[in-house]
């Protein structure tokens, strides 16, 4: 099982668990395909769409053993 922290990159979340992608465009993350996104962390994200990171990361990790 994978643990996506707050460094992990959005591309590599995506690419671990596509199912995730309605989560972060759930937060205003809608150009997951854009080179800008695909390569920020899921920090750097929730800093520029004023998300909490924890909450972000106990709702994306829930996912993520699901494509495992």
């Amino acid at each position: 099982m994978a643990q996506i922290t707050k460094d992990t990159i959005i591309g590599d979340v995506l690419d671990i668990a596509p199912q995730t992608a309605p989560v972060f465009m759930s937060i205003g993350m809608h150009c997951l395909g854009c080179p800008a996104s695909r390569g920020e962390t899921v920090e750097q994200a929730c800093m520029v769409h004023g998300v909490d990171v924890t909450s972000l990361l106990e709702e994306i990790n829930k996912l993520v053993p699901a494509a495992q």
